[in-house]
């Protein structure tokens, strides 16, 4: 069993008070897990920057408990907690960098706070730079680089202090697809070299598709439903994970006339290509693809699919058996009208 290197037990986060309160965060319970990539996902106005900016105390929680690599990040003094966040780091959707230093000093920066020497913050943060293959941008100015190179001088300032948590809040967001996917492959490949945990902050699910093990639904401060990507793609069970999962509305469409329609799930077994095709080399059944969802991730089929089954109801009964015998498929009558 792995162990968490963040529980988060019944926290709230309120702000201001009486009639005018807002209650941004209600009884958040979390647990991460040493070296996973975590996702939080939520639309905007759910809560999600609240809660990781409590994750390292940059926002006291109102109750509640936050205990990081097992310290209870509230009881620490502010001494403390400035050591503690060398261990939980952060990157921001807007960079943060000082635009009047180099990249290679944006990266000494932490270093020097934290009391490294002048030549071994400068031989680190030449590796950083490396690490995120920025090399030979060590003497540009944040404002000769891209958006993408930004990120990636902020990703190697965050892990100047070698912290253990790498907290990104919609690092990704300001950024075009292109870089946002070689973003997002920089940080699985830093997390499986430096084994060093990601909770990713967004409210785009192919980010958490990309790249997480876990998520966490946030709607209206509360965490609504958690679980493996793979379980939320599957079987979204509340309406805020099917808003994200099917931004579209769930697959729906319309039968032809006495045909009956069937609901197909794909739970992260057969493609859904495959399965077309071979019912028809296999049976000798044709469908009719109504509407389809789906998705791959890790190589496995995700969504549902809506097919409307021969007229005949020998040939319905043969694809709803051959469709019923296959792995990690689950499928459903359903009824249209008009």
């Amino acid at each position: 069993m792995s162990e968490n290197i963040i529980t988060i037990r019944d926290l709230t986060k309120t702000f201001g008070e009486g009639e005018s309160a807002v209650h941004a965060l209600d009884h958040i319970n979390l647990d991460i897990q040493k070296g996973e990539i975590f996702g939080i996902i939520g639309l905007s106005g759910a809560g999600k920057s609240t809660l990781v900016r409590c994750m390292n105390l940059l926002e006291r929680p109102t109750s509640g408990s936050v205990l990081v690599d097992g310290r209870e990040m509230t009881s620490l003094s502010q001494k403390e907690l400035r050591l503690a966040r060398r261990e939980i780091t952060m990157i921001f959707q807007s960079f943060n960098l000082l635009m009047q230093r180099t990249c290679l000093k944006n990266v000494c920066f932490p270093m020097e706070l934290g009391g490294v020497n002048a030549a071994q913050a400068k031989k680190r943060a030449m590796e950083l730079l490396e690490l995120v293959g920025l090399g030979d941008k060590a003497d540009a100015y944040p404002a000769q680089l891209s958006g993408g190179q930004k990120q990636r001088v902020a990703i190697a300032r965050a892990l100047a202090t070698d912290p253990k948590v790498l907290l990104c809040d919609e690092a990704t967001s300001a950024l075009d697809p292109t870089t946002t996917a070689s973003i997002l492959g920089l940080l699985k490949d830093l997390n499986q070299k430096l084994g060093v945990t990601v909770v990713v902050i967004t409210h785009q699910m192919s980010v958490i598709e990309e790249i997480c093990h876990r998520v966490a639904i946030l709607d209206g401060g509360v965490v609504v439903e958690q679980g493996s990507v793979e379980e939320i793609f599957s079987h979204p069970s509340t309406d805020a994970a099917r808003r994200l999962v099917y931004p579209g509305g769930v697959p729906t469409g319309q039968h032809s006339a006495g045909g009956r329609t069937v609901r197909v799930a794909f739970n992260g077994g057969t493609a859904y290509q495959p399965l077309i095709a071979s019912l028809a080399i296999d049976c000798g059944v044709k469908v009719n693809i109504l509407g389809a969802d789906t998705r791959n991730i890790d190589g496995k089929a995700f969504g549902t699919m809506l097919l409307g089954l021969p007229q005949d109801p020998n040939e319905a009964a043969k694809a709803l058996s051959y469709i019923r015998a296959q792995h990690n498929v689950t499928v459903e009558e359903v009824e249209y009208h008009g």
